[in-house]
């Protein structure tokens, strides 16, 4: 039975044409090029509802028209794109060592980037000077002109899946914080979608929404820095992000690996990031909080003990991609985060790890592709930005 909101809804003409908008945004956001008939056939509209709908994504700045083209339906029609010239969304990711600031258009392009070092500090700290950077973004001539749509946080910890907090950052010695209710009075000219999230999430989500054409079933991000996370998003014509039931689905820093093993940050012992995370390589190997782990090893790579470490990280990491594909047996897995930047000696004993396992339970030659991305610097803060524009999209604002 239909509850009387659900009733109201239903005979709701507005709120049936911005779901039709939403629809017809979407479908172009996916497939850049089609035409009206191809949107009418898709989304199985009436043509007359998709043609008022695009034209009103147009007036609103939302979509472009571009060249003639032969569409499913028969007669040429214009190709319909979003146009990336008019609104912007803000991302930033919050690191163990730094904040990473992004201003993205629709399409996902970056406008503007920033990326500031900053040692492990207070909520209240961190969320001052964000906003002064933030001011300055803004104010840049890429994104001035546009009308931003809202901003997306990205944390290292998880957050509660019922409301915008940060549970526990164990790196940073964070617990319980509302980092979004310490950012509003530094930024309260800043309207728009206002969102947190888990920056192994945040940077899944991104790496699954912004792509177009074919689009896999499920994809995994695994982000490998100075802490062990991943995020899990599946495509289901909207992208959820799998949370569990406290907000700890995708802590696989956290899984125990070694149950005798070395304490971890988050009190357990033995612990995934014991073995393969910034904080265990720098404790490995004396290498002070206040040094860059990449700079320091880059120039050391060659020495044995640099090398002994590197390789059981990296055996580790590999043993981490196995159990995710074992454990969801994503369409894709994404490899990313600071410690790829270590190169070989890191990155070999995990891809061959997972290479040569990955098939023995199913006995299949067919791979799960596994990509690395050799610059992760902007990704989570970009996949924050991404939940911004699904969230206005697909969430109850009116902004469509």
């Amino acid at each position: 039975m239909l509850t009387s909101v659900q009733q109201h809804r239903a005979g709701d003409l507005p709120f049936l044409k911005r779901l039709n908008r939403s629809a017809i945004l979407e479908l172009v956001r996916r497939f850049p090029g089609l035409t009206r008939a191809d949107i009418a056939t898709q989304a199985q509209l009436t043509k007359a509802t998709v043609g008022a709908g695009v034209q009103s994504l147009l007036e609103l700045n939302w979509l472009r028209e571009g060249e003639l083209q032969k569409s499913s339906g028969g007669r040429p029609g214009r190709a319909l794109h979003l146009n990336d010239q008019h609104y912007a969304m803000l991302g930033v990711e919050v690191g163990v060592h730094g904040l990473r600031l992004v201003a993205c258009s629709l399409s996902g392009e970056l406008l503007a980037s920033h990326h500031e070092a900053l040692a492990p500090t207070t909520p209240e700290i961190t969320a001052k000077l964000l906003a002064s950077l933030l001011h300055t973004l803004l104010a840049l001539p890429e994104v001035a002109g546009r009308h931003c749509l809202g901003i997306g946080i990205a944390l290292p910890g998880p957050i509660a899946p019922d409301e915008p907090v940060l549970r526990l950052a164990p790196n940073l010695g964070w617990q319980d914080v509302r980092f979004l209710d310490l950012l509003r009075p530094h930024l309260h000219q800043l309207e728009g979608t206002w969102l947190v999230d888990n920056e192994a999430k945040s940077a899944a989500f991104g790496e699954l929404y912004f792509r177009t054409g074919h689009i896999p079933d499920s994809l995994v991000y695994v982000s490998a820095g100075t802490g062990i996370g991943s995020g899990l998003v599946e495509d289901h014509r909207q992208f959820s992000v799998t949370r569990g039931a406290q907000g700890l689905a995708g802590e696989i820093g956290h899984t125990v690996l070694q149950p005798d093993g070395l304490d971890c940050h988050c009190g357990n012992r033995g612990c995934a990031e014991t073995l393969v995370s910034g904080w265990a390589i720098r404790a490995a190997l004396s290498i002070g909080d206040d040094e860059n782990l990449i700079e320091a090893l880059l120039p050391r790579l060659n020495e044995a003990e640099v090398q002994r470490i590197l390789h059981r990280a990296g055996e580790a990491l590999g043993i981490l991609l196995l159990n995710i594909h074992h454990a969801h047996n994503p369409s894709e897995i994404v490899l990313g985060g600071s410690l790829i930047q270590l190169g070989t000696p890191f990155l070999n004993p995990a891809l061959a790890y997972f290479k040569s396992n990955q098939n023995r339970l199913l006995g299949t030659s067919h791979q799960i592709p596994l990509r690395v991305i050799d610059d992760a610097t902007f990704i989570a803060a970009r996949g924050a930005a991404a939940q911004v524009l699904a969230n206005v999209i697909h969430g109850p604002g009116g902004l469509l």
